[in-house]
């Protein structure tokens, strides 16, 4: 009782961990379904073409941003 709670962000906490899990990819603050993520820096370039075939945004080698799955 001693801290608020917010049922949505429970919520929206659940679905980027279970996106990040099955997708290798890490959820921005603020993120909410069907915004941009971020791509894991441990996939390598190599693999990105593999992984995600529709493309990708890339600001930096290791800041790389694709649609939501």
């Amino acid at each position: 009782m001693a801290v608020g709670r917010n049922f949505d962000e429970i919520l929206r906490v659940i679905d980027a961990l279970q996106l990040s899990e099955d997708y290798d990819v890490v959820t921005p603050a603020n993120w909410q379904q069907g915004d941009k993520v971020i791509i894991a820096p441990s996939i390598s370039t190599e693999e990105l073409s593999h992984k995600y075939p529709d493309g990708y945004d890339e600001v930096k080698p290791s800041l790389r941003y694709v649609n939501s799955p």
